[in-house]
């Protein structure tokens, strides 16, 4: 029997669509707690954001508490974090990660865990009986295959899977725009001192360019962050507005102007800022990123009321500070709302999970919310530990044959504490 025959005439107890920082660790966490899990991802590679849409570095994931730093993403994450630092990817004091060292402690992650990966798979449709998931088909090099499950998570961070099995949700904010979207870049040999010197009169250059017509990008500024290389910055910085990330010809033309914009930041840099003289353009991201795009409609709609609230949900499943952060979906502009130190939000297990589907589970940016709750827990600390939350969810579902919306939420939460993870109580 051939390896394709054998995992496709298997029922599996749980399939994960989506192989991103949220995705493996719902995978790994479901596998923990004895589940068989497929876990398929559309990349070579796993990992998600740090690897195809080249996102550096990690937001921020904490407060002060009693004068003392409080991390609020823990269990999976702080792991993840662990391992990156053994192998040179990540270092204390810093967030910056290197994207090549997450795709390789991902492997060994998964492998060692029992996680059976299949990269280079698409979805292209589910297998319904009611309200009953039954199978994912995704498009392969092998053509079409399908694959059998009990429960199922969407990780995709689109709500791909959520879609195709005919569950309800809505797209950006109430007029359908969302947060621009960015290709990221890195550019090299740059001398790193000078440009930190020189840094505010960039900005102000890149505004008067702006203003006389040089520049097109509507970006209000020009967003920087270091990296683990010598000498190479890390762009995040061009903006694409008003173009649908769930539409392929707006995202075609969407990577097209921001290919342009990354030549022209590019280009204005080399030749008008100290430090970039003897710059050089290394490489951009595999996709363009987009940081809002379809969310479900589920069984509860996170708000900002609830975020600035800082609600504590009887059934919170992962807890977040990270600034309200929305850049104009229409144009210039990033407006922020902070927390006070010391606080934070909750986010109840309620909103993972989507109507129309009784063992679907959806984790990641694509969970029940609003447009502006969304800036806030869409960061990859955050969606690491819905991510874990949604597969510890489906473990305990599955051995108490159960759907995923009657599962006990206490058993959940007492799980995912036991694990390291800080749940906001």
């Amino acid at each position: 029997m051939s390896i394709i025959q054998a995992m496709t005439e298997k029922t599996w107890d749980l399939i994960v669509v989506g192989g991103g920082l949220t995705g493996v660790a719902a995978a790994v966490s479901a596998r923990r707690q004895g589940l068989e899990v497929l876990l398929i991802e559309k990349a070579g590679f796993l990992g998600g954001a740090p690897g195809t849409l080249l996102i550096n570095p990690f937001m921020p994931y904490s407060t002060t508490v009693d004068g003392k730093r409080f991390e609020l993403s823990r269990g999976f994450f702080s792991e993840l974090r662990v391992l990156l630092k053994e192998l040179g990817g990540y270092k204390d004091g810093r967030e910056d990660i290197h994207e090549e060292y997450v795709k390789l402690a991902l492997d060994r992650l998964v492998m060692k865990e029992g996680v059976r990966p299949l990269l280079h798979a698409v979805l292209c449709g589910v297998e319904k009986d009611g309200e009953t998931l039954t199978a994912v088909k995704v498009v392969t090099k092998a053509g079409v295959l399908t694959f059998r499950g009990r429960y199922f998570i969407d990780s995709t961070g689109d709500a791909d899977l959520a879609v195709a099995a005919g569950c309800p949700y809505h797209l950006g904010r109430p007029d359908g725009l969302c947060q621009p979207m960015t290709l990221c870049f890195r550019i090299g040999n740059v001398d790193i001192p000078t440009f930190q010197k020189n840094r505010q009169a960039m900005q102000e250059k890149y505004k008067q360019f702006q203003a006389e017509g040089k520049i097109k990008n509507p970006r209000e500024n020009v967003l920087i962050f270091n990296t683990l290389v010598d000498g190479v910055l890390h762009f995040n910085t061009t903006r694409v507005v008003k173009h649908n990330p769930t539409d392929p010809f707006d995202v075609t033309e969407a990577e097209m102007i921001a290919r342009e914009q990354m030549f022209e930041m590019y280009y204005f840099l080399r030749d008008n800022c100290p430090g970039f003289e003897h710059s050089q353009l290394l490489y951009s991201a595999g996709e363009i990123g987009a940081r809002e795009s379809r969310m479900i409609d589920g069984e509860y709609l996170l708000t900002e009321t609830d975020l600035r609230d800082c609600v504590k949900f009887d059934d919170a499943i992962a807890a977040g500070n990270y600034d309200i952060d929305i850049h104009n979906p229409e144009g210039t502009g990033t407006s922020h709302y902070y927390f006070p130190a010391g606080t934070w939000y909750t986010i109840p297990y309620r909103s993972l999970l989507p109507k129309n589907a009784d063992n679907l589970l959806v984790a990641g940016r694509c969970i029940s919310s609003t447009h502006e709750a969304q800036a806030s827990y869409r960061v990859m600390p955050i969606v690491t530990t819905l991510g874990q939350a949604a597969g510890v969810a489906a473990a305990v579902a599955a051995k108490a044959g159960v759907g995923v919306k009657d599962v006990d939420v206490g058993k959940v939460q007492e799980i995912l504490v036991e694990n390291g993870a800080f749940i906001g109580k």
